[in-house]
């Protein structure tokens, strides 16, 4: 689906905030009707202000016409301007499909919101993005491996896109940020609002290192029917969605479903193969999603689908891979004897046939150097 820009001032303004509310707002008018008629008459103030038979000869019904011309009851009226109020006192600011600084991306997808509420900043080169999701309930493996491939990714120049959940998501946005780049949490619930609540600092250092979005209007509740509409938003605004960890019934599942029928390109984790976490998207693997162990597995299939400019910008070189220091001998028995996942100390012992400390001290250097990571309990993870 294309849209053309231009058709409506990118600067919003209150009264013209006003008109796209109180638009939306009208008995029947979902989203491909308001942009169809946004469309038709350039602007929302204009479609309020449209005589009955000009409605109809844009393609409503006599019905939908009316409900036009009549606009929303007192009470919505009075409930929008509470919430324009709220826009203003939190500086929220509201982009629309038609205005420039509208997610390129976004915009290609078959049913894309008319709406985003941002709080922090979309910049152009958000383009370049991967979306990580997967289970609330991560296990510690699961949650290492998706902090270290998403420090991978934004250190490397790739915005990477969640969806703020506890879990794989919350490991995302960290790993993102830990990595010095950039991330974007899509909420399911209106943009005043922090789901689930005891992610409000992790919310406040996304938006002062990316953005904060949401279609849903001020005062949403994070309602079980906005998290599927949520994750088409998640896929739309990315070149690929990596499931790091998923049971089979998980909503990680949709959103890798959404990417496949935008056209985007699904990478999963392999975990465990009894574990139920990773049973989903073990699942995705057998059915021909990309297998991804390190970021720069993704790196290779997004970077050829990337505009030349906008290439420039990834500082592939920057991957930790590239990064890590030789391991030596000694060492090297260590790490060929940890996997992805976690090891105890005595299981490396049994493995490798040395001595505890010898164990010990190559652990501590692999650490050091970026290869490995200790988990509770004195286990241990191959990065």
């Amino acid at each position: 689906m294309y849209f053309s820009l231009g058709v409506y001032v990118s600067i919003m303004d209150k009264e013209s905030l006003a008109s796209w509310l109180t638009l939306q707002a009208v008995d029947g008018v979902g989203d491909r009707t308001l942009v169809k008629l946004v469309q038709a008459f350039g602007s929302p103030k204009a479609v309020l202000a449209a005589e009955l038979g000009e409605l109809i000869k844009a393609g409503c019904g006599p019905e939908l016409a009316e409900c036009v011309r009549r606009g929303p009851s007192p009470n919505v009226l009075q409930q929008i301007d509470r919430q324009i109020q709220t826009i203003e006192r939190l500086k929220i600011r509201i982009s629309t499909l038609f205005d420039p600084s509208y997610p390129a991306r976004l915009r290609t997808i078959p049913d894309p919101p008319p709406l985003l509420y941002v709080s922090g900043a979309l910049l152009p080169h958000d383009e370049v993005a991967v979306a990580i999701v997967g289970g609330r309930r991560a296990t510690p493996s699961g949650r290492v491996v998706t902090e270290e491939i998403a420090k991978e990714l934004a250190g490397g120049g790739v915005t990477v896109v969640s969806g703020l959940a506890r879990g794989i998501d919350a490991a995302a946005h960290r790993g993102a940020l830990d990595g010095k780049g950039r991330t974007i949490a899509v909420l399911g619930c209106g943009i005043d609002r922090t789901y689930p609540p005891e992610h409000q600092t992790l919310r406040r250092r996304i938006e002062a290192h990316g953005a904060v979005i949401s279609e849903l209007p001020i005062g949403a509740s994070p309602l079980s029917h906005h998290f599927p509409r949520r994750n088409r938003i998640i896929s739309g605004l990315s070149l690929g969605v990596l499931v790091s960890e998923a049971a089979k019934d998980s909503g990680s599942l949709i959103t890798a479903k959404l990417a496949l029928e935008q056209g985007r390109d699904v990478f999963a984790v392999p975990g465990p193969v009894r574990e139920g976490a990773c049973e989903g998207s073990n699942g995705l693997i057998k059915e021909g999603a990309k297998l991804v162990e390190r970021a720069q597995d993704i790196l290779d299939e997004i970077v050829p689908q990337i505009d030349a400019r906008l290439r420039a910008s990834l500082s592939a070189g920057g991957v930790r891979e590239a990064l890590r220091k030789p391991i030596g001998e000694e060492d090297g028995l260590v790490y060929e004897a940890l996997s992805y996942e976690a090891r105890s100390v005595d299981s490396v012992i049994e493995s490798t046939g040395l001595n505890a400390a010898k164990v010990a001290a190559s652990l501590i250097s692999l650490e050091l150097s970026g290869h490995v990571r200790q988990l509770p309990g004195q286990q241990y993870i191959r990065l």
